[in-house]
């Protein structure tokens, strides 16, 4: 392995910090104390582009010349469409075998829990036990001033196994999840810094098949796929299978076509200079794996994604808990436009990511937020919605990518009429649960234009399986 292999290469030296230049914005434009954008401000602009966007289909069902407009930009997206359907895949580097302790970063692993004693105890034993020398990772969790046996189960974990250590939050201490990770990251010593949720299951040899991916020094993070352990349980739950596999498939095209590979929490693994260089996690986002994605981007970072082995989590098991879960989802992830529209817009990125991500923005936030206008006027005119052509679109390019992203994830399974059926029904099923986005992102855009809010950290409450209850139990 070359000796530089590990290098913490500044990528974006040639530019100014980003946090820096966030930094000046704030002063420039809100003149308010925190690092990152007002809450007020994100208000004021979304109502802004809210009512852009209504204006925007009200007069192109007036004009002549509106369907036009509409074929056109569904011919661009098309384009780019058949550019990320056929592009192949990055190919994975080989695990990382060599154990000389010289040639192995240092990995620090956090996780931020409150609440979560029906896991914590599995997570933590499974994070202890990696395939990777224990020299060479620590661990640490974060107690954001848990008011069940979280503490007490740490306290006696701590003194099992040495790599642990906690960190117990007062009930002062904010900023939700970031606020947990800014607080940790100055004791921590890792060249790269990992982060899981409570209820992830972490395979063995996590590590060694992720590192290689930081062997260029313009990666900046890497994010492990995701699945969902309780997939049998109900619709939802096979529902996020499906769109867990969706997400796959989107990482790896994306990726493969120049544009951006997205954080997703739970099994990121970030570079420590590329995230001191981007102000640490924003306490001023719901969603600190969607904002820290934009601002390594925009700092030129590159984010990889290893496909195999995954991570597990659970996935929510009512319509309730999924509406709550996806809403804050979908206004984190809007959130980073209107926080970062200027960086973005200057091309900061470079072109193939800028295009990426406003191909992305257009199918996953205005299609649905001008879904109802385009639909109301539609009626009130007697014809088809304008905005048909692009839905379409929409709706094909999810679906074979839920296919071949299904498919991807059955690897170690040979390929034949009854797997590709099972697979085509699993499709099915999971596009028809994918409609419930078109329902999350057109309440979200018009809420957050009208109503003020004070940011909300919701967790989702995590309830083990049945072998984990039954082991926590026991040991109460």
């Amino acid at each position: 392995m070359p000796e530089n292999y590990w290098s913490e290469d500044e990528s974006g030296s040639e530019l100014d910090p980003i946090s820096s230049l966030l930094s000046d914005f704030e002063e420039e434009e809100f003149e308010n104390e925190f690092f990152f954008q007002g809450l007020e401000g994100r208000r004021q602009k979304a109502a802004v582009v809210l009512t852009a966007l209504w204006g925007g289909i009200i007069l192109l069902h007036l004009v002549s010349w509106g369907s036009y407009l509409i074929w056109g930009l569904t011919a661009l997206l098309g384009i780019q469409a058949v550019r990320f359907l056929f592009a192949r895949p990055r190919k994975t580097p080989e695990p990382l075998w060599d154990d000389a302790q010289a040639n192995l970063p240092f990995v620090s692993l956090l996780v931020a829990a409150k609440n979560e004693e029906a896991v914590i105890t599995n997570l933590v034993k499974m994070l202890c036990n990696l395939d990777y020398p224990k020299s060479r990772y620590e661990v640490w969790v974060i107690d954001d001033y848990s008011t069940d046996q979280t503490p007490a189960l740490l306290d006696q974990l701590a003194t099992e196994y040495t790599q642990l250590k906690v960190l117990h939050r007062g009930e002062a201490a904010g900023g939700g999840k970031s606020g947990a990770l800014n607080q940790v990251l100055p004791l921590t010593k890792g060249e790269i810094v990992g982060v899981f949720d409570a209820d992830a299951r972490v395979p063995k040899d996590v590590l060694r098949r992720m590192l290689p991916l930081f062997g260029k020094p313009q990666v900046g993070a890497v994010q492990v796929r995701k699945a969902i352990a309780n997939a049998s349980v109900n619709f939802w739950t096979r529902g996020q299978m499906a769109e867990m596999a969706l997400d796959t498939f989107i990482q790896q095209q994306r990726i493969a076509i120049g544009g951006i590979g997205e954080l997703r929490g739970n099994g990121q693994f970030v570079r420590r200079a590329a995230l001191e260089r981007c102000g640490g996690w924003n306490e001023q986002t719901i969603t600190d794996d969607l904002d820290l994605t934009i601002r390594l981007h925009l700092d030129k970072w590159d984010i990889q994604f290893l496909d195999f082995p995954p991570v597990e989590e659970e996935g929510v098991t009512t319509a309730l808990a999924l509406w709550h879960q996806r809403n804050r989802w979908g206004e984190g992830g809007y959130q980073r436009y209107l926080d970062y529209w200027r960086l973005i817009v200057s091309n900061r990125m470079g072109t193939l990511k800028t295009l990426d991500l406003f191909s992305f923005m257009i199918i996953q936030y205005l299609l649905p937020a001008a879904a109802l206008p385009d639909f109301l006027m539609a009626l009130a005119r007697h014809h088809l919605p304008i905005l048909s052509p692009l839905s379409g679109l929409a709706l094909t390019l999810p679906a074979i990518g839920m296919f071949v992203g299904l498919l991807r994830t059955k690897r170690n399974e040979p390929f034949n009429i009854s797997t590709g059926f099972i697979t085509l029904l699993q499709t099915i099923r999971g596009t028809f649960y994918m409609l419930h986005w078109m329902l999350v992102i057109g309440g979200m855009t018009a809420r957050i234009s009208v109503r003020p809010k004070r940011l909300k950290w919701v967790k989702t409450v995590h309830q083990g399986t049945e072998e984990e209850t039954l082991e926590f139990e026991a040991n109460r």
